[in-house]
């Protein structure tokens, strides 16, 4: 699997930008992903030293659309601590 189709897009919330002040910032990422393979995807994609990964799986909720039922898709987040002094210039606004 490639380095850079791991992550699938920068996670932009409330909690994910309250996080940013601690050096944690969020990702989506692509569901057989391991706390490795998203390490070095983000030193590589960010150029930033990463100290730990923490991997959070949401299960995907019933909805409903008339009569009906379809589940949404599961989501795998990824938070990653990086080195102090270090900054991801995507979730900065630059």
């Amino acid at each position: 699997m490639e380095l850079l189709n791991i992550l699938v897009r920068p996670v932009i919330t409330e909690k994910s930008t309250l996080l940013q002040e601690q050096n944690k910032y969020v990702f989506e990422i692509t569901p057989n992903a391991n706390k490795i393979m998203v390490k070095r995807a983000v030193e590589v994609a960010y150029d930033v030293s990463v100290l730990g990964v923490n991997i959070v799986k949401n299960r995907g909720k019933m909805k409903r659309f008339g009569p009906k039922w379809t589940r949404t898709p599961d989501l795998k987040k990824a938070i990653v601590t990086v080195k102090s002094g270090d900054t991801i210039k995507f979730f900065e606004g630059a």
